[in-house]
């Protein structure tokens, strides 16, 4: 809140200020002001009235009675309030609230202003596509040279793992049943077709946005979303219909999904969520064809993308992820694919007089463009393939744009993938199907029932493989064998773990009997319809071979982090008939992924079970995972997953034992990764934003330390609990207190870490190793501790 003395002196001053209107505010803000306005009034000293303007509650002034000797006129002192945007919001991460709307509010609004008035300009004549297409050609054949043999020129905006796990946490979802549908194989006239299409395009977003919004947002309060045309010749939007019926079907240019707003019914700029693009050429450019994307399609929707960035830039609403991000989606009867369009608007120079060239520089030199396939969205007869890769990427765009402007949903993505399993064994139960759980991988066989099943087994002598051969034995004695670098390795099968419902292995290579090693055994590639443990499968097994192999790549060294052995493709029984074109044979075993690591040690979470983790095993841990996450944080990698079972204590073979931070799976390299959710060692901005601060890692060390002593874990269903269990024990200092019966060096770790959750500021590692390093306790107290690393 702002108080200005006089606002008449200067009042082109209060007009460029960022004030708050009746859209900026939540009624709930409203509804209070406006009681406190009136109680104010009621309750007025001697001397003052108040002026509130009853269009605007965010507007007020005050006339205060002044004695004669001062110099106001008619000895009268003029004051008046503003609200800013952010009234009752909390104040930014990292920055003070004085500074930022005290300190420096009167020096930056005639900067500010002038800037507005800047991009407001550049905006307004920033209006034509096929200009800036034109100047984006050399740019567009240059990325095309680069990209070589490449199936796409441009990075795709999702990995397919995302777009799977998705795909399990929509399996509960029902879209809304579309009545109109775009179906060009009974169209008489072109009119009529593109007519439908709109029409239908128009269906498609609203049942997707409204899906989405009561899977993941709330299923009681209608959705804030909206969908209608935009119309090319004055850049506004109108409902399919209404343009259709007024003769505006030529000029009708995209769709566009839109926050909802009766004080402007043509739309905003800056509310739009998406735009998708109606192209009847885009099938052409269908993944399997070989071609790309024209560059005539591929600049419109890049145009589309820096209005909606411009607009978001100079808009009062308050976005909850970067709004430095745009999805344009492109469309016609039959396909769809996304456009990922990203980057700072505030980098562009917002020369008015050379709007396309400023732009054209923008996308060269500071925007990343990134396309996802063409697929199919639509059948030919115009139904939905809702659970098709075609839909799965609109609908995920569809997902991104949605957390842009409502935050983070209720229900994750992960919360609702992880019932995927317990969902597929219902059915199979329903449809009468045997186990599915044939030892730990996702195949069934049929049984017969007295009863008539959904789905029966129908005898087929092409089937050569039984259910013996599917089953892969690696038990105690086994040895299984993997190709690496173009020769094979044996390893002898000593034990069989589990972790978290997963099975792993300690082994000893065939060659070195006395050597002891991790494990891990993937899924198969091509199981068409795997179980979420497949999924966590993957994670152990792919990502984090990937990773460790990125941290040997990197010249990361350290005792205190695992170390790649081996990685390949099992070897399996008999001759692989593998296509010499790539790919598998019809073995089951043929391309199963198989990762080594060393070294091999006893989990925490089996110390604490067996009573064998104390003191100096408190201190030892949090020093040696510091260790570890300092040296993985130089090359910007954070863990991401911690917890007792991902903490290892070596002692084999070594004098004094030691911790290895494993299971680097959920491991994050970008801003794209999303930590692993565990609703007890998860960090708390985790749990809010699906992200890592600087502090994440330090933080789930903390609970992970809290539990290995003995600190009591609540049962946790949901998010929400697990959020209120951590806000309630950080503010009681709970957590502070467990450690400080054990070491007064965790306790002000802790308290170190508690300080720093949720801020940008990162971990000081160094100045904790030496402290945690006086405090462990030697046998032999001549010689220091291993710090390497």
């Amino acid at each position: 809140m702002r108080v200005c003395e006089n606002p008449f002196r200067n009042s082109q001053d209060f007009e460029s200020l960022p004030v708050a209107t009746y859209e900026d505010l939540p009624p709930s803000v409203m509804k209070k002001l406006a009681k406190e306005l009136k109680n104010l009034d009621e309750s007025l000293p001697e001397g003052i009235t108040v002026r509130v303007n009853d269009d605007d509650f965010s507007v007020s002034e005050a006339d205060i009675e002044v004695p004669a000797a001062t110099a106001y006129e008619n000895n009268i002192s003029r004051m008046k309030q503003l609200l800013s945007r952010d009234f009752r919001r909390p104040p930014r991460k990292g920055g003070s609230p004085d500074q930022e709307s005290i300190g420096s509010e009167t020096k930056r609004s005639s900067v500010s202003s002038g800037r507005s008035r800047n991009r407001k300009e550049f905006l307004s004549r920033f209006v034509d596509s096929k200009t800036l297409t034109a100047r984006l050609e050399d740019w567009f054949e240059s990325i095309s040279e680069k990209s070589g043999q490449k199936k796409s020129a441009f990075d795709v905006p999702f990995e397919l793992i995302e777009l799977q796990k998705f795909d399990y946490a929509l399996e509960g979802v029902s879209f809304q049943q579309l009545v109109r549908m775009p179906n060009a194989v009974y169209a008489s006239t072109s009119d009529a077709v593109e007519a439908t299409a709109y029409l239908a395009i128009e269906d498609f977003l609203h049942a997707s946005v409204k899906g989405l919004w009561e899977a993941f947002w709330n299923q009681d309060d209608p959705m804030p979303f909206s969908v209608a045309c935009l119309y090319n010749e004055n850049l506004k939007f109108y409902q399919a219909e209404k343009a259709i019926g007024n003769g505006k079907l030529g000029g009708l240019c995209a769709t566009g999904l839109l926050l909802n707003n009766p004080r402007h019914p043509h739309g905003k700029w800056d509310h739009i969520l998406e735009l998708a693009l109606l192209r009847p050429d885009i099938g052409s450019a269908a993944a399997g064809s070989g071609q790309q994307l024209s560059l005539c399609v591929l600049g419109e929707a890049v145009f589309y993308a820096l209005r909606i960035l411009l607009s978001r830039s100079l808009s009062r609403l308050n976005f909850y992820e970067s709004p430095n991000c745009a999805y344009i989606l492109l469309v016609d009867s039959q396909y769809g694919g996304v456009v990922k369009v990203e980057g700072d608007v505030d980098k562009l120079e917002f020369d008015v007089n050379n709007v396309y060239d400023c732009s054209t520089d923008w996308i060269k030199k500071h925007c990343k463009v990134s396309v996802s396939p063409i697929d199919r969205i639509w059948n030919k007869l115009g139904n939905a393939n809702w659970g098709d890769i075609g839909a799965l990427q609109v609908l995920f765009a569809t997902f991104h744009c949605i957390v842009q402007y409502a935050g983070m949903p209720k229900h994750s993505i992960e919360d609702l993938a992880a019932d995927h399993g317990s969902r597929l064994q219902t059915r199979r139960v329903a449809r009468q199907l045997g186990d599915s759980r044939i030892n730990g991988h996702g195949l069934f066989r049929f049984q017969q029932q007295s009863v008539s099943p959904e789905i029966v087994e129908v005898p087929d002598e092409s089937i050569k493989i039984k259910s013996e051969e599917l089953i892969m034995k690696l038990e105690i004695g086994s040895v299984l064998w993997l190709e690496d670098s173009d020769r094979q390795k044996g390893y002898q099968i000593n034990d069989v773990l589990h972790n978290n419902e997963l099975r792993y292995y300690i082994a000893s290579p065939v060659k070195d009997p006395g050597k002891s090693l991790f494990l891990y055994v993937g899924s198969h590639p091509s199981q068409l319809e795997p179980a979420w443990e497949d999924m966590n499968l993957w994670y152990q097994v792919q990502r984090q071979t990937k990773i460790l192999t990125i941290m040997r790549q990197k010249g990361l060294s350290s005792k205190y982090l695992p170390q790649l052995s081996a990685s390949g493709r099992i070897v399996h029984p008999g001759q692989c008939r593998k296509p010499s074109s790539g790919g598998n044979c019809d073995h089951p075993w043929c391309g199963t992924p198989i990762l080594v690591t060393s070294p091999v040690g006893e989990t925490i979470a089996d110390m604490v079970n067996t009573g064998r983790f104390g003191l100096d095993e408190a201190i030892r841990c949090c020093h040696d995972c510091l260790s570890a996450l300092s040296t993985a944080s130089s090359a910007d990698i954070r863990h991401g997953d911690i917890q007792p079972t991902n903490i290892v204590c070596v002692r084999s073979g070594v004098r004094h034992p030691y911790f290895v931070l494993v299971g680097w799976g959920h491991a994050i390299l970008e801003d794209r990764d999303r930590p692993a959710m565990n609703l007890h060692f998860s960090s708390t901005y985790a749990l809010q934003e699906g992200k890592l601060c600087s502090a994440s890692d330090a933080e789930s060390l903390v609970y992970v330390l809290y539990f290995a002593c003995g600190g009591a874990l609540p049962d946790l269903d949901s998010v929400e609990g697990a959020l209120q269990w951590r806000e309630t024990s950080w503010s009681r200092r709970l957590i502070q207190q467990k450690l400080g019966e054990v070491s007064t060096v965790l306790k002000a770790f802790a308290d170190y870490v508690d300080s720093l959750c949720g801020t940008p500021y990162p971990i000081d590692y160094e100045i904790w190793l030496r402290r945690l390093r006086r405090n462990i306790h030697e046998d032999d107290h001549g010689k220091e501790v291993d710090t390497s690393g």
